[in-house]
């Protein structure tokens, strides 16, 4: 696989988050019905934190560390699951860093269609198809 670098901006996504702590029980997707659920607001209050929940698994962290503004930490969490999730999450990384090419692998890999959103719609889209709602 090819190393990649950060470009471009991040995207903030812990405006409006609350500021009190998260459950860190959070759906992998092989367990989602077996399991009580985060809800998006306790995903993103989390993100108040300076480490994601020991809980969260690799897609989850993924999208956690994008939040913070680390390519890198997200690249390399999204790299330690074989997964349709995380490979979904690979794909927008890919996507968000300008390498078009290799998003366009990882949206296969995952079974999803190339994102045609804003990057902060495609993160929300993600964030709500890997955890399971209330």
């Amino acid at each position: 696989m090819m190393g990649c670098e950060a470009e471009g901006a991040t995207l903030n996504h812990t405006e409006g988050a609350k500021s009190r702590p998260a459950r860190t029980r959070l759906v992998r997707e092989h367990d989602r019905s077996q399991d009580d659920p985060v809800s998006i607001d306790e995903f993103k209050a989390s993100l108040a934190a300076k480490t994601p929940p020991k809980a969260l698994g690799a897609a989850e962290r993924a999208l956690w560390w994008d939040a913070k503004g680390d390519w890198d930490k997200a690249h390399n969490s999204a790299q330690e699951d074989e997964g349709e999730a995380a490979a979904w999450v690979h794909a927008y990384l890919h996507r968000k860093e300008g390498d078009l090419s290799n998003a366009r692998y990882w949206y296969r890999r995952a079974g999803k269609p190339a994102a045609a959103q804003t990057l902060a719609a495609e993160w929300e889209a993600i964030l709500r198809g890997l955890l399971k709602h209330k």
